[in-house]
């Protein structure tokens, strides 16, 4: 009686699969086209952007990266202006913004002339730069929220300053960014009289990076602060 039973199951089991498999045939006829064509579109966009990535793209940025090295240069002497507008000869970071958009090189390009235009004291237009620039290195994009965060400071927007040294130290943490950043923070909050904050800062620096520049001097730092309180 329960073998019975069993092939009775079995059986409706097996009707229901072929059922199954009679509808998606007759789906895959009635809609035969739209599939082929469907497929098709997604074969050829895979093809254009591996195309464009191995053809177009990568020669770009090969290309773009030779053509920065002077005006690294110049950023390296401190020559600002002419690192963002080149020198005739050589173009600066803006020529490669604009001129091969879309690739590393104007990404890093955007790193340099934010902290380039706010060298020069062009605060607003060097946010807006780094801002833009796309954050994947770990010391590049600490120092591009340290950089905003000195600006902001330098503007008087003391809030702003304190968000982005906070973006800064907790970005990719590391011993050379993190220690440096927090305390920036650190003597922000002193500035803004908050001395809690301030300390909260400098003893971090000394628990977790005793050993880094930072960490060797902030006894003082603490010192201070905690008269203060």
């Amino acid at each position: 009686m329960a073998k019975s039973k069993k092939k009775k199951e079995d059986d409706k089991n097996i009707v229901a699969v072929e059922e199954a498999l009679s509808k998606s045939e007759q789906f895959i006829e009635r809609n035969q086209n739209t599939i082929i064509y469907t497929v098709a579109i997604i074969v050829l966009l895979i093809a254009g952007y591996i195309g464009y990535t191995r053809f177009i793209l990568e020669p770009r940025e090969r290309e773009g990266l030779a053509e920065m090295f002077m005006a690294e240069k110049y950023f390296e002497r401190g020559d600002f202006e002419r690192a963002l507008e080149g020198d005739g000869e050589y173009p600066g970071f803006l020529d490669i913004i604009s001129d091969y958009r879309m690739t590393k090189a104007s990404n890093l390009a955007r790193y340099y002339a934010g902290i380039s235009l706010i060298s020069l004291g062009e605060h607003e237009e060097g946010i807006d730069h780094l801002k833009n620039f796309r954050k994947r290195d770990a010391m590049l994009g600490a120092m591009a929220y340290g950089a905003i965060g000195d600006a902001y400071w330098e503007l008087g927007d003391l809030q702003r300053a304190a968000r982005y040294y906070r973006r800064a130290y907790r970005f990719e943490p590391n011993e050379l960014t993190t220690p440096a950043f927090l305390l920036k923070a650190g003597m922000l909050y002193e500035y803004k009289g908050e001395f809690t904050e301030a300390l909260r800062r400098y003893e971090r620096i000394q628990n977790d990076y005793p050993n880094t520049t930072e960490g060797r001097d902030i006894e003082r730092f603490i010192a201070r602060a905690k008269a203060s309180l």
